[in-house]
């Protein structure tokens, strides 16, 4: 399955082992992820260089072309907030992920909309579990 997965890049990267951990997850079980890199401790050099409208015209593509997205949510982003919105009104599954005890965007935990999921894990193991299970929904 081609997985679009969104995580905090300029707005903080104090998650960035759980950001890890999921795409590793996602590649392990043969996704394609084609933002896998964004959850590399190098990534604020890698899109230094890349100019802004070719980050949107990327990453839009990327969408349309997902089966679903997977974010994580903890730490605010504008981006990740966008994408997310973007995601569904394209019609795609959107699951958005958070530390257990985080305060997240309300636009997002009040969201009824019947293909976003929003879901507290404990640890990464239970967010690679919680992630897995809306994978699985999703055959």
């Amino acid at each position: 399955m081609n997985i679009y997965f969104a995580c905090s890049i300029t707005g903080g990267r104090e998650f960035e082992r759980i950001y890890q951990a999921l795409t590793a997850a996602l590649l392990r079980d043969g996704h394609d992820v084609p933002t896998a890199q964004l959850a590399e401790s190098n990534v604020l050099s890698l899109e230094a260089v890349v100019e802004p409208h070719e980050v949107y015209e990327r990453d839009v593509h990327w969408i349309r072309r997902a089966s679903a997205l997977i974010a994580e949510v903890s730490v605010p982003s504008h981006g990740v907030g966008y994408e997310i919105g973007f995601a569904l009104n394209a019609g795609k599954p959107v699951l958005c992920l958070f530390q257990h005890g985080r305060k997240i965007s309300k636009m997002i935990s009040g969201n009824p909309h019947p293909q976003l999921q929003v879901k507290a894990y404990q640890d990464s193991a239970h967010a690679i579990e919680l992630m897995r299970e809306f994978l699985a929904e999703l055959k």
